[in-house]
């Protein structure tokens, strides 16, 4: 706040007191410079996972002497993850008119997104039940059937994403049903099972890392070694069932801090993913 002190003759001091005031545009141009910079963050790595996920989709596809059922379900993983990143890139060359009026087209790309979105989570999921079910269980992965995690990774999001359309077709039908605005919930129609795969996932590492330490308690490696191949395992296995992303799925705070963490982890996280 701006005052201007008065006098004891009962007259106005001639200098006006700044020093209350807040610097909101240089918070706005702050903002608006570390936006730009994790915008850039995500088109670099965006790129890049694409260009290195197009080497591994084509390595699949011709080597036809790998296709296990292990591979085919990395190969369904890599697949969500390029067609999630070609339809990011879509939403991206949105013009802000379009985006503010909400054409049709426009939502279509925003819904088809986040049907990327929910496979490539769900596939994450498909990798934990396929790991946890081979090394937890001791299930015979031959008797494991492919259309089952067909089934779960394509077929289980698609009325996860229509109840989702449908609601924001009658409750939030605005802006290309792009964003998140405070007191609207509808988004966690999609983003509900996407949390609960993950906390599944979460379940299926701690079970995977105790059998693990488990098995090389029993070798006659030393405790050392035993410990560093089970963090080694434990950080290959993070990003791959996607758990990485329960540390900042929410907004940690409002204080710049953290809101300048949120806007990097993010931006590196869900374009290098």
């Amino acid at each position: 706040n701006a005052y201007r002190e008065c006098l004891g003759n009962g007259t106005w001091a001639s200098k006006i007191n700044y020093s209350q005031c807040e610097p909101i545009l240089d918070d706005k141009r702050k903002y608006a410079l570390h936006y730009k910079i994790a915008l850039i963050i995500n088109y670099l790595g965006h790129c890049i996972s694409v260009g290195a996920l197009i080497v591994a989709f084509m390595l699949f596809l011709c080597l036809r002497s790998i296709r296990c059922l292990r591979n085919i379900i990395h190969w369904n993983l890599i697949t969500t993850f390029i067609l999630r990143n070609v339809m990011w890139f879509l939403l991206q060359m949105i013009d802000h008119n379009i985006h503010e009026s909400n054409e049709p087209w426009c939502r279509c790309i925003t819904t088809v997104y986040n049907y990327f979105v929910v496979t490539n989570f769900f596939w994450m999921f498909v990798e934990g039940c396929y790991l946890h079910t081979a090394i937890v269980m001791t299930y015979s992965t031959d008797k494991l059937r492919k259309w089952v995690f067909l089934f779960i990774g394509w077929c289980i999001p698609c009325p996860i994403i229509i109840a989702w359309a449908i609601g924001k077709l009658y409750y939030e039908n605005e802006q290309c049903w792009f964003g998140k605005e405070p007191g609207k919930y509808i988004d966690y129609i999609y983003q509900g099972p996407v949390i609960l795969v993950l906390l599944i996932n979460f379940v299926f590492l701690f079970n995977i890392v105790r059998i693990l330490m488990t098995k090389l308690r029993a070798s006659t490696t030393s405790e050392t070694i035993q410990y560093r191949k089970a963090v080694k395992a434990t950080l290959v296995l993070l990003p791959l069932l996607g758990i990485t992303y329960m540390l900042f799925f929410v907004n940690p705070g409002e204080d710049d801090i953290s809101q300048i963490v949120f806007i990097y982890f993010n931006s590196f996280l869900q374009s290098f993913q």
